[in-house]
């Protein structure tokens, strides 16, 4: 971090930092000491003075200006539990959120960026994760979008208030940002119904491509710019859904089958992947099937304008089509 101006909670937010990058380790994530020192360093609390927690009479705000001690307290320590926090909530929906911090470590270790990487990241967000990248790689080597913007005047004003000034630009993530290209890395930071050409053609050969998909993380290996291919990782996630031209409306079809099909985030997922192009009768058989496979034999090719999603091969039986971008 950059000193840019005197923070009061610089100190208790240091020793949260060290408590919050404890609790991270202990999961299992953090092991490139790299992201270990970036995530030690770079203050969450400057990217959330507030953020929202649900309550019986829905979200309460916490804020760094409360004149209540105790709640500024409540407030600093909620800024480095490792746990999603609301951002943005507007009629009691949620607009924007901020990432778990140990699914941050996650999705950054399986990236695997190098010294000099170029990085896209599609989602602004509070501007935390383009933080972790520019203290990583520096700057110059980082450009971060959002289509809202009021989501990226927020963002630039946080990193700058952490001393970090990436590229923040205003517009629709399906499209990439063609300007600053090409790109080693593009990283995600909410929901996709599938994988913008736009991003293969703006990357390098052999960048990587992580983009949420469904309840899933797709890490996707690219061979050029019209072909690129990858699988899920174990976890799961669960991002605010991508706004604008690619956005597609969430839908999440029961068909009839018993609640506890729908409770299991497996197969949530594999609902999710099928969409439109599997009935949820069919999905449900596959899933059987399959003995309920897990998201690491899932993956996606995208190659000579079109994309499908399969089970564990690309040319295999179990395969369908995902919808252009």
């Amino acid at each position: 971090m950059r000193d840019e101006f005197a923070d009061e909670f610089a100190e208790e937010g240091a020793r949260a930092r060290r408590a919050m990058v404890r609790e991270i380790e202990a999961y299992g994530a953090l092991r490139d000491s790299a992201w270990r020192e970036a995530f030690a360093r770079v203050p969450r609390h400057l990217f959330v003075p507030s953020y929202y927690v649900p309550g019986p009479g829905g979200y309460e705000r916490l804020w760094s200006g409360d004149p209540d001690p105790a709640r500024r307290t409540r407030w600093l320590r909620g800024a480095y539990r490792d746990g999603a926090l609301a951002t943005r909530v507007r009629d009691g929906e949620l607009l924007s959120s901020a990432s778990q911090p140990s699914l941050m470590a996650r999705m950054l270790e399986a990236l695997d960026v190098r010294e000099g990487h170029d990085v896209l990241e599609i989602g602004a967000g509070t501007g935390y994760h383009a933080a972790l990248l520019c203290h990583r790689l520096g700057d110059a080597h980082v450009t971060t979008v959002d289509l809202d913007e009021e989501i990226t005047e927020s963002a630039r004003t946080h990193l700058a208030a952490a001393g970090y000034r990436p590229a923040v630009i205003t517009r629709d993530g399906a499209r990439g940002c063609p300007e600053h290209a090409p790109y080693d890395r593009i990283v995600a930071t909410c929901a996709m119904p599938s994988v913008p050409y736009a991003w293969l053609a703006q990357c390098r050969a052999g960048a990587r491509i992580l983009t949420p998909l469904s309840t899933g993380l797709l890490l996707l290996s690219v061979h050029g710019p019209d072909h690129a291919e990858g699988r899920f990782l174990a976890t799961s996630a669960y991002f605010v859904a991508l706004r604008g031209g690619a956005a597609r409306p969430s839908r999440r079809r029961t068909g009839g089958l018993p609640r506890r099909v729908y409770d299991d985030e497996r197969f949530e997922f594999l609902a999710g992947l099928a969409g439109e192009e599997l009935g949820t009768r069919e999905a449900l058989s596959l899933w059987q099937r399959e003995r309920r496979p897990e998201r690491e034999r899932f993956g996606v090719t995208v190659s000579g304008g079109r994309q499908w999603a399969w089970l564990d091969d690309p040319e295999g039986p179990y395969a369908w089509p995902l919808p252009d971008l």
